[in-house]
């Protein structure tokens, strides 16, 4: 007896588990290289054009993700990963100068020869801005070093580093430290990168559900029987939100189509409510649009 033939990619089952590894690969180091991309071309591209980048960048994100995982969590991710990749980029963006600095500052003793506050605004803080002179040479050192407090008197020397072109303020070798900054940026985009393997766990979960179903298929056996034995349980037992629907989602049950699912609920009692699920199936008593159930 010939045994029961192997499913394929080509009767529309999961793809291999080396191919959802790689794509997910390729699409964390996609979202950090177009992240980076934005951060190298905010300092000389307009606000328009950054916007225009960050949607396309949202676009192509979430058509990779989409084979990774459900609609509905591939688009979220999409949407979570390009905010915390933009919000990376500013919070890396105000280091920015203070790499600068680092890269092409020179260190020189200075000395304080004038100060200014900003004007009173109510209770808003008041910068502090020096004119500094070298120590060496009594030359005036570009630009003045600015303060959010006042820290420093008339005739105090210090050590800064100084922008050779001019175009940073110079800053104490303390305030000049990007530290801080690049580990938020780095943070955010581990939360980026996160969403990318959230969506391809999901997936997986979704992908190996609808896999046992169709090996029982191949076998004789009811492969849906046990989703459906699940999702009769659950609308018996499951709570309810505070608008009295109970929600259930697809991806747990690949082997029912939303009507089947809609006959089981009828069954149990329920509706299948057939407006604003947002990839969701909800149940309830009384619903606004009812989805058509199997006969």
């Amino acid at each position: 007896m010939n045994a029961p033939a192997e499913p394929t990619e080509a009767t529309g089952t999961r793809p291999s588990r080396t191919f959802q590894v790689a794509l997910a690969s390729g699409t964390g180091c996609y979202v950090l290289a177009a992240a980076c991309g934005m951060y190298a071309v905010s300092g000389s591209a307009s606000a328009f054009l950054q916007v225009c980048l960050w949607g396309l960048h949202g676009i192509v994100l979430a058509l990779l993700l989409r084979r990774l995982g459900p609609t509905g969590t591939a688009l979220g991710a999409a949407l979570l990963a390009v905010v915390v990749s933009a919000a990376a980029g500013y919070v890396a963006g105000l280091a920015r100068e203070d790499i600068a600095l680092r890269q092409r500052g020179e260190q020189v003793e200075v000395t304080v020869v004038a100060e200014r506050l900003d004007p009173a605004e109510g209770r808003k803080g008041r910068h502090s801005y020096y004119t500094l002179e070298r120590a060496e040479d009594g030359g005036t050192v570009p630009g003045e070093m600015e303060t959010t407090s006042d820290l420093y008197d008339v005739g105090r020397r210090l050590t800064v580093l100084v922008d050779p072109e001019g175009e940073v303020r110079p800053r104490t070798p303390g305030q000049a430290d990007p530290a801080a900054e690049l580990a938020g940026s780095a943070g955010l985009m581990l939360v980026a990168v996160a969403a990318v393997g959230r969506v391809a766990w999901r997936g997986r979960r979704r992908e190996g559900g609808g896999g046992s179903a169709l090996a029982a298929g191949v076998a004789g056996q009811p492969g849906t029987a046990d989703q459906e034995a699940r999702l009769r349980e659950l609308l018996r037992t499951g709570p309810a939100d505070r608008r009295g629907y109970i929600r259930v989602h697809p991806e747990d049950y690949p082997g029912l189509t939303q009507q089947r699912a809609a006959r089981i609920a009828w069954e149990t009692g329920l509706r299948a409510e057939a407006f604003g699920n947002r990839g969701s199936w909800r149940f309830a008593e009384t619903v606004v649009e009812e989805v058509p159930h199997e006969p």
